[in-house]
């Protein structure tokens, strides 16, 4: 028995996390279009920061019950080897993200949080790529270079290059990760 737990432990540890969802990403996609939608009326766009922040708890339940989903789906276990490793190589930049907005947000410095927004996520999703399959790490990276256009485009474009980031990069990875990797 305990030479089955080793082998199935070293297997779980050297395996990709594959349950990271495609059909997920591409709701996220959706919402964050329609967010952006909604954060470009000429009545709202002063409540750009709300609507957004709405949107990344909508996208963080709906990317959390379709990673559930597919996980079950694979027999895989999210809390456990490589799908707990990918979690915690998520979460930390997310954090981040968090308290800077936070801070940033009750100053002058809400310029700066759509920027550091894709550049933290992009982070996120590069070190969770790492345990999971090759599109993942590659969209990190599109992230963070957006993130970092970001903070040198005008203020006024913020709106477009998060839709573009959250609406347009969700989507696109997420149709390659469910054609090649399942929903």
């Amino acid at each position: 028995m305990d030479n089955l737990r080793f082998i199935r432990l070293a297997m779980e540890s050297s395996a990709s996390f594959t349950s990271v969802p495609g059909w997920g990403a591409i709701v996220i996609g959706c919402t964050a279009i329609l967010a952006g939608l909604l954060a470009a009326i000429p009545s709202l766009t002063e409540h750009w920061l709300v609507i957004w922040i709405g949107d990344a708890a909508l996208a963080l339940g709906v990317g959390g019950w379709f990673m559930a989903r597919k996980a079950k789906g694979l027999g895989v276990r999210l809390w456990q080897g490589v799908g707990r490793r990918f979690l915690f190589s998520v979460t930390p930049p997310l954090v981040a993200a968090v308290i800077l907005t936070a801070a940033l947000g009750g100053t002058g410095g809400v310029r700066w949080i759509p920027g550091l927004w894709l550049l933290l996520y992009g982070s996120g999703v590069v070190s969770g790529g790492t345990f999971s399959v090759r599109p993942v790490p590659i969209m990190g990276l599109c992230f963070m270079a957006l993130g970092a256009l970001t903070l040198w485009a005008p203020a006024s474009w913020a709106n477009l290059l998060l839709v573009s980031g959250f609406g347009g990069l969700h989507i696109l990875f997420g149709a390659i990760i469910a054609r090649r990797y399942g929903g």
